[in-house]
C-alpha cells in the first residue's frame, strides 16, 4: 500500500539538480504515547496523531518521524519491539497506520518511521525459538555464551541501564546478552539470516507507504565476536551513574562490520522512490561512526548524533564544534541535528533560566532553522514547553527508576502535548494521562499560542517558511567567523544566496556590526533593538544584496 507520490520541492542543490526531499529538510519527532489520544484511555495512539496532522503540517515541515508503535510488552515503551509487523492494541491497528499514512500524505508530510535493529523483546517469537534449545533453526541469531568455569557471565560488559549486560537461561544453559533492559536480548546482526530478516521488516513497511527509517542505537547492533572484556574508562571527576560509564564500549559494539550492514539497507531503500534513511549514534566516538554510517553514496543518507541533546549549556563553541565536524566535501556524509527529543531533557530547562525563557526560545529556534543539515524538532518545542519534574512515584522510565535520583528522568520530556488551555487533561485525552502535564503548560497550549501572532508557535512557522524559501539554508555551506563566549556569526552560501546568521548568546545587550553593513539587508530577526544592536539573546539572518 502505497500513498500518493509527493512532489520534491522547487529548491535546487548546488550541482543544478533537483534537491532529494530530505537533504535540508525539517522533520517533526511524534512520541505516540503522549501526542494525542483518541479512545479515552490517559495514552495517545495513531488516530490521535491523525487527527492532529494539520497542526504538525501548519508548521511548515517536511515529514514526520513516529517513535515506536509496535507491538511490545512496553518495557522500554516500544524500544522492546515483540512484533515487528504490527501495530500494538495500545496505539491502534494496521488499518489505523494506513489512515496516517493516507492523511499525511495527503497533506504533503512524508513519514519515517523508528527500526529498532540492535534488540528485540524477550517476547518476540524469534526470541522465544532461539532460547528453547541449542539445535533450532535460531539458535545463533541472538547472542549467547556460556559462562565462566565459576558460573559468571561470559565478560565483563555491561548494559546502560545498570548491571551485567548478560542474563542467564537455564532452558540453553547460556547467558544471553543485552545492551539494554534484561528485557531487550541482543540480536546476533553478524549473522547474514538475521539481516534477512531485518530487511524483510523494512520492505513490509515501505510497501506500506513509509517514507523512510530512523535506525535506533544502531552502533550498538554488533559486537566483537570473540567476547572480549572493555577495557576500563580514564578516571573522572565526574559523578559515574552506572557501571557502563566505567568501561571504554570498545568490544560490545561499533563492530566494524556494521556499515556493510547499512549499505545492504542503502540499497533496499534506493529500490524505492525518494525514501530516507538517518542512523541515530550515540557514545564517545559517534562522530566517527556518524562519518562511517553515513559515507559515499552507498551508506545511510544522514546520521543523528547528541551533540545537543545531553550539552547542560548551548554555547557558540558548542555550536562551532558541532558544525565544523561536516564539511562539504566529496564523500562525507549529511548531518542532522536536533536539540531535544524522548531521551533527554528539554533544551529551555536545560540551557537558559526561567527568566529569560521566552528571549532564548527564540534564539534557539531561529539557530536551529539555520543549522546546515537535517533539522528535528521534537513535539512541543514548536510550543516551548518545559522540562517537567516528575515524583518518583510516578515515574515510567526504567533507567530512572533503576539510578534514581542521580539519572535525571526521560519522563520530564514524554509528557504529554497541551492542545486546549481550559480544557480537561488539556485536550489530550478525557482520561488521567499516562504521565502527569505539565504544571506550567495549560500557558503554552496551541489554542492560546494560536491567538497570538507573537508566539513560539507562531515564530516557528514563520523561521521554517524562512529556511524552506531560502536556497542557502536548505543545502548551502556554512562558514563560522565568529565564535566567542558571548556571539556566533557563520554565513551560509549557496551560488545564488549568501546570508548573514549572528546570535546574542547572553542576556546583555552588545553590538556587532559587519565590514559594508549597508551590502545586507535583514530578512529575519529576533529580539533586535536596533539594525546591528542585539539584545538579550537576539539574532539577525541578513541577506547580501550587492
Amino acid at each position: 500500500m502505497t500513498g500518493p507520490a509527493l512532489q520534491p520541492p522547487a529548491a535546487e542543490a548546488d550541482a543544478g539538480r533537483a534537491r532529494e526531499w530530505w537533504r535540508g529538510a525539517a522533520i517533526y519527532q511524534i512520541y505516540p504515547r503522549s501526542f494525542a489520544d483518541s479512545n479515552g484511555d490517559g495514552i495517545g495512539d495513531l488516530a490521535g496523531i491523525t487527527a492532529h496532522l494539520d497542526h504538525v503540517a501548519s508548521l511548515g515541515v517536511d515529514a514526520i518521524w513516529l517513535s515506536p508503535f509496535f507491538t511490545s510488552p512496553m518495557k522500554d515503551f516500544g524500544y522492546d519491539v515483540a512484533d515487528y509487523r504490527d501495530v500494538d492494541p495500545i496505539f491502534g491497528t494496521l488499518d489505523d497506520f494506513d489512515a496516517l499514512i493516507a492523511r499525511a500524505h495527503a497533506l504533503g508530510l512524508r513519514v519515517i518511521i523508528d527500526q529498532v535493529y540492535s534488540h528485540t523483546s524477550d517476547e518476540h517469537r524469534w526470541f522465544a525459538t532461539s532460547r528453547s534449545d541449542r539445535t533450532n533453526p535460531k539458535q545463533d541469531w541472538y547472542v549467547w555464551a556460556d559462562a565462566r568455569p565459576d558460573g559468571s557471565p561470559p565478560n565483563n560488559w555491561q548494559s546502560v541501564f545498570g548491571g551485567p549486560a548478560w542474563t542467564w537461561d537455564a532452558r540453553r544453559g547460556q547467558y544471553y546478552m543485552h545492551n539494554f533492559l534484561s528485557a531487550q536480548p541482543q540480536l546476533n546482526v553478524h549473522s547474514r539470516a538475521v539481516q534477512d530478516a531485518l530487511l524483510d521488516v523494512a520492505r513490509f513497511w515501505l510497501d506500506r507507504g513509509v517514507d523512510g527509517f530512523r535506525i535506533d542505537a544502531i552502533n550498538f547492533a554488533m559486537g566483537d565476536p570473540e567476547l572480549r572484556d572493555n577495557p576500563p574508562a580514564p578516571a573522572t571527576n565526574g559523578v559515574r551513574t552506572r557501571p557502563f560509564d566505567f568501561q571504554l564500549h570498545v568490544n560490545n559494539q561499533s563492530h566494524p562490520d556494521i556499515p556493510l550492514f547499512l549499505e545492504r539497507i542503502r540499497a533496499l531503500t534506493d529500490s524505492y522512490d525518494g525514501r530516507f534513511t538517518v542512523a541515530e549514534v550515540g557514545g564517545a566516538d559517534a562522530e566517527t561512526e556518524m562519518k562511517q554510517f553515513t559515507q559515499g553514496a552507498h551508506r545511510l543518507n544522514s546520521a543523528y548524533g547528541f551533540n545537543f541533546l545531553y550539552a547542560a549549556a548551548l554555547t557558540p563553541a558548542l555550536v562551532r564544534e558541532a558544525v565544523e565536524q561536516w564539511p562539504d566535501r566529496p564523500g562525507m556524509g549529511w548531518p542532522s541535528w536536533a536539540f531535544e527529543n524522548h531521551d533527554a531533557p528539554r533544551a529551555l530547562s536545560r540551557w537558559s533560566a526561567p527568566e529569560h525563557r521566552e528571549d532564548f526560545a527564540r534564539m534557539k529556534m531561529l539557530l536551529l532553522a539555520c543549522l546546515r543539515g537535517n533539522i528535528f524538532l521534537y513535539q512541543g518545542e514548536e510550543l516551548g514547553l518545559t522540562q517537567v519534574d516528575i515524583p518518583f512515584e510516578r515515574l515510567r522510565d526504567p533507567e530512572a527508576i533503576a539510578n534514581w535520583p542521580l539519572t535525571l528522568s526521560r519522563d520530564g520530556a514524554r509528557t504529554p502535548m497541551p492542545w486546549l488551555e481550559h480544557a480537561p487533561q488539556l485536550g489530550f485525552s478525557t482520561a488521567e494521562p499516562w504521565l502527569p502535564l505539565g504544571p506550567d503548560h495549560a500557558a503554552l497550549a496551541v489554542d492560546r499560542q494560536e491567538a497570538d501572532a507573537g508566539s513560539t508557535l507562531a515564530l516557528t512557522r514563520r523561521l521554517l517558511a524562512t529556511r524552506a524559501a531560502s536556497e542557502a539554508l536548505l543545502v548551502g555551506d556554512i562558514t563560522i567567523l565568529a565564535a566567542t563566549e558571548a556571539l556566533l556569526v557563520f554565513e551560509r552560501a549557496s551560488p545564488r544566496q549568501r546570508l548573514l546568521c549572528v546570535f546574542n548568546f547572553t542576556d546583555r545587550s552588545l553590538e556587532w556590526r559587519p565590514e559594508q553593513a549597508d551590502r545586507w539587508r535583514v530578512i529575519e530577526q529576533v529580539g533586535l533593538a536596533d539594525q546591528w544592536r542585539f539584545g538579550p539573546y537576539a539574532a539577525v539572518v541578513a541577506e547580501q544584496i550587492a
